[in-house]
């Protein structure tokens, strides 16, 4: 059992997996710090998109949320167990299909009233129906309960499942002197943007799942929007790491203006020497 601190848990459960993945045994975490939190993902979006999305290498893992903290003072947990693996499976994740479900939460917590939760599921969903009328938009209004969340926060993220299993994600936090209504906005404008370059992962899923593709048996592919700098960064570093290597394949539509990128890799098939 492995007990760490740090400013956003899931960073450092991002940092984590990828190693106790190989290690001798079973692995415990116990994560303290923030769940929700500028400048990283919040739970919500590590236990709904990353978790089930580099599932798909092929291994399984436990998350439990014991306690949600938000910024400054942190104070969240969650506890990880992780069995080792062999060898990871690499993916192919090249064609989105159509959205089938659009659902999402809008969380307060602490001192602040259940009204701004409301307000920024219903701005959030007014936006999402300028685009896609044909789609039900199922956003709850949640107010956290004070024994499950330590500290003052709000937010929204909203989760767009498609029918070849890919899961697509825009969120966004509440700020002081922000309102509510343009916090749902945010988040509603940044799913959409992803949704619109037709790729099998969002903005953010991009840079995370480039260690599982470098460390997989064989050659791994995924459909994108753009490359990130964060993308860039993590195969420039992968690749040197590891020695795998990445292509990146850029798909214009001409006529729409979207870009497409099927980002490719051979991994270089990491044993696990303890199994």
């Amino acid at each position: 059992m492995c007990v760490l601190l740090f400013r956003s848990i899931c960073l450092l459960m991002q940092v984590a997996t990828p190693c106790v993945l190989f290690a001798a045994s079973p692995s415990e975490l116990i994560l303290r710090g923030g769940t929700n939190a500028e400048m990283a993902p919040q739970i919500d979006y590590t236990l709904l998109v990353f978790k089930p999305m580099i599932e798909k290498f092929g291994f399984q893992f436990n998350c439990d949320l014991k306690m949600r903290g938000y910024y400054p003072k942190g104070g969240g947990e969650v506890r990880v167990k992780i069995s080792p693996v062999k060898q990871l499976t690499p993916i192919n994740m090249t064609e989105r299909g159509t959205i089938t479900k659009i659902h999402g939460r809008a969380f307060v917590a602490g001192v602040l009233p259940l009204k701004l939760a409301n307000e920024m599921a219903s701005a959030a969903v007014r936006c999402i129906r300028k685009e896609m009328r044909d789609i039900y938009v199922n956003i709850q209004s949640v107010q956290e309960p004070k024994d499950k969340a330590f500290g003052n926060g709000n937010g929204i993220i909203i989760f767009a499942e498609t029918s070849t299993g890919c899961i697509i994600a825009g969120s966004a936090l509440g700020k002081r002197g922000v309102a509510a209504d343009k916090v749902g906005i945010e988040a509603a404008e940044m799913l959409m943007k992803d949704l619109r370059h037709g790729g099998c992962v969002d903005q953010y899923l991009q840079d995370q799942i480039i260690i599982f593709m470098a460390l997989a048996n064989g050659v791994s592919r995924v459909r994108s929007g753009p490359l990130t700098l964060h993308t860039q960064t993590a195969m420039h570093f992968a690749e040197m790491l590891t020695k795998a290597k990445f292509t990146v394949n850029k798909i214009d539509d001409q006529e729409s203006g979207i870009e497409n990128n099927i980002i490719e890799c051979t991994g270089i098939g990491m044993m696990n020497p303890s199994l």
